[in-house]
């Protein structure tokens, strides 16, 4: 088989900070990480081939910087790397993503199943995965928290509100993955020096055949601000039974029951 796992180089938030005046999101001093919900996704792809043989091709659409990410997703089992640089990423919405993702996986060529978390740990949007597989004109399958590949069939589950629905559909197709299908390894000392020898292809906008027309992205960013909340401070005092009828006096007060 032959596996695209999609991952995006984020802000990791723990090094998030927020201007307790402006309210503006202080990234200075934060480094970046392979989005937690996608190194589900690569996890999912290198399990699967470990099992049925192939290779996992990883994929990622960034900026410059985005560079710095292909030796961590290489430690992690993929074979190679397909990684499309281009400064247009910067603003990028999950229709621009999708576009430029599918149109990689176009020219990788012959992918059985292409791999994607359910969101990215930053914008979370859950779109990208199905616009990729409307691109792409294959089936596509969201909210997997298990599955399985037989005979060119594949069989997931998928984690709904209401219960477990289960479904199958004949590859090619795309996934989008939940975090509780797997426990992303960690790599080892030996994975690591060893993802610096596979090969990366890196290539642009323009070489996928996607011209300036057309790749300007649907949505664009213009703030993002940390939210902020307001404590009323409320104080209550009394014995245990006349302190349930005050808490209930400010909950109905409030129109919270």
């Amino acid at each position: 088989m032959k596996v695209a796992a999609c991952y995006k180089w984020v802000l990791d938030e723990a090094d998030l900070k927020i201007d307790t005046k402006s309210r503006a999101l202080l990234t200075d001093r934060a480094k970046n990480k392979i989005s937690e919900y996608d190194r589900n996704a690569i996890e999912c792809g290198v399990s699967l081939v470990e099992e049925a043989g192939g290779e996992v091709i990883a994929l990622t659409a960034g900026t410059a910087d985005a560079k710095k990410s292909l030796k961590d997703a290489l430690s992690r089992g993929p074979a190679q790397a397909f990684f499309v640089k281009d400064e247009l990423m910067a603003q990028a919405d999950a229709s621009l993503t999708a576009k430029v993702l599918a149109a990689a996986v176009t020219q990788i060529g012959e992918c059985d199943l292409v791999i994607c978390g359910e969101g990215s740990s930053d914008g979370y949007s859950q779109q990208v995965g199905i616009r990729l597989a409307q691109h792409l004109g294959i089936p596509v399958i969201t909210f997997v928290n298990k599955f399985s590949v037989e005979n060119g069939i594949l069989r997931a589950e998928r984690k709904l509100e209401e219960g477990i629905e289960v479904v199958e559909v004949a590859l090619p197709a795309v996934l989008t993955v939940l975090p509780d299908i797997n426990k992303p390894r960690i790599p080892s000392l030996k994975q690591i020096l060893g993802a610096a020898k596979k090969p990366v292809k890196e290539v642009s906008i323009t070489d996928l055949g996607l011209g300036t027309a057309g790749v300007e992205p649907l949505l664009r960013q213009t703030e993002v601000l940390g939210a902020v909340m307001n404590r009323k401070n409320i104080q209550l005092e009394g014995e245990t039974a006349d302190l349930v009828a005050q808490v209930l006096g400010v909950l109905k007060k409030e129109g919270l029951c």
